[in-house]
């Protein structure tokens, strides 16, 4: 199929030169003195037309293959352009040998000795140029993709980034659970029953909130109270725990589990005892929610992994620009994190990686839809041109149908791939055939 499709462009090509060099001959006061002379003049053009590019068209096939993503390298386009000049005049002397020897009859080693440099000029000169046009479209299509490319490899490795680190939730907030179960059990094993029925309260929200980017400030908060009831049953009256009375938008969004993870290191890094109070203080500013405990170091401290504030700026800088801000001074520790709104600008989400992919897809499909309709346009065109021609040739016969035909055929070739349209190969029969397969392997 892919031979026909590159005829129908070939044949395409010839038709546009071969009209734009009927006009100059015209314009110069030269004409063909009959049709019989036009259509011979017509098929030696799309003989020429036809092996000049696929002769290019394959080569070109070549070069993708051998320096794949590299082709418009400096070293590698010199060696693609040295390579097409030789391929184009191979193939011109092949052509010279079709037409001269083949068609007109000439004897073999007669048309070598009458060969002049001189007969290569003119169509070396128009391959040349068209194939630079092919080669600058190429290249600017093949840099578009590039450039989607990576956006489409940034956004799927945030993707998995993202999901990675929300995987690190679960155990990292099981374990901490855990550990402070334990404590209990040993210490007033009826806290922990009580500590083990909010317990299996939070982690509802956890596996809840597991799979969203986003969540509202409303129920964040309405968890970050639930977790501090939860600690509450083992450190009693040790924490003094204030959110906000009234929130300005309650309907802002703010990463899932944040302020747990804040709560959590809060615990985890001072003294919680009834003469060493813990105070705890989230307050709305500004754009963000600031979390704010007084400062009262353990003594021993196991080794600081840093992961929970990791996280956290690390799950923020994958779906916004605004940061994450930390400030500490002998008294206080105040962790800043971002209340996003309707207006905040995204980064590279799961969500937003697949719908940048569907844009993408569209946009493709779009492309295509619109050179259809330019090849479309064009070949409508010129359709009066080339009867028009065919009026002032006097040449009483219709030889503009030649071309328009050939030239109809390959639009119906486009038409064909642009719409996803093949009257031997249908989807129906490719569902069929796929049946067919798999139940021959079953």
């Amino acid at each position: 199929m892919r031979i026909f499709k590159d005829i129908g462009k070939a044949f395409f090509v010839g038709t546009i030169v071969f009209i734009i060099l009927v006009i100059i001959q015209h314009i110069n006061g030269h004409f063909f003195k009959n049709g019989r002379q036009l259509l011979i003049a017509f098929s030696y053009n799309q003989l020429y037309s036809v092996i000049l590019y696929l002769a290019n068209a394959y080569y070109f096939g070549f070069l993708l293959k051998t320096f794949p993503n590299q082709v418009f390298k400096t070293k590698n386009l010199l060696k693609g352009l040295l390579g097409g000049v030789l391929v184009t005049l191979v193939a011109l002397f092949v052509i010279r040998i079709i037409t001269q020897v083949g068609i007109e009859g000439k004897d073999f080693s007669v048309f070598i000795s009458s060969e002049k440099i001189d007969y290569y000029y003119l169509s070396f000169i128009i391959s040349v140029v068209i194939t630079a046009i092919f080669y600058s479209f190429y290249y600017y299509r093949n840099k578009q993709q590039t450039i989607v490319t990576e956006q489409k490899l940034i956004a799927g490795t945030a993707s998995a980034k993202f999901d990675a680190l929300k995987n690190q939730l679960d155990p990292h907030f099981l374990f901490n659970s855990l550990n402070v179960l334990t404590s209990l059990i040993e210490e007033n094993p009826e806290a922990a029953t009580r500590f083990t029925t909010s317990l299996s309260k939070v982690y509802r929200y956890v596996l809840e909130q597991k799979n969203k980017d986003l969540v509202t400030l409303e129920e964040e908060l309405k968890f970050a109270e639930l977790y501090m009831s939860l600690l509450a049953v083992r450190f009693e009256d040790s924490i003094i725990f204030n959110t906000p009375q009234h929130l300005k938008n309650s309907q802002a969004k703010v990463v899932p589990l944040s302020l747990q993870l804040l709560l959590e290191n809060a615990v985890k890094h001072n003294q919680v005892m009834p003469s060493k109070k813990l105070y705890i203080t989230i307050t709305e500013k500004d754009g963000v929610l600031m979390i704010t405990n007084n400062i009262q170091p353990k003594q021993v401290l196991k080794q600081n992994t840093g992961l929970g504030l990791r996280n956290i700026r690390e799950r923020y800088a994958l779906l916004t620009k605004q940061p994450v801000t930390f400030s500490k001074n002998l008294e206080e520790f105040s962790v800043a994190i971002p209340i996003l709104t309707e207006n905040f600008e995204v980064m590279n989400s799961p969500k937003i990686y697949i719908s940048e992919k569907k844009f993408k897809q569209a946009q493709k499909r779009v492309e295509k839809l619109k050179w259809f309709y330019v090849h479309l346009a064009i070949f409508v065109f010129f359709i009066p041109v080339l009867i028009y021609l065919n009026i002032i040739s006097h040449a009483g016969f219709p030889w503009a149908l030649f071309p328009i035909f050939g030239w109809g055929f390959g639009v119906i070739g486009h038409a064909s791939e642009t719409f996803n349209y093949n009257p031997f190969f249908s989807k129906s029969w490719e569902e069929r055939k796929i049946r067919e397969l798999m139940r021959k392997d079953e």
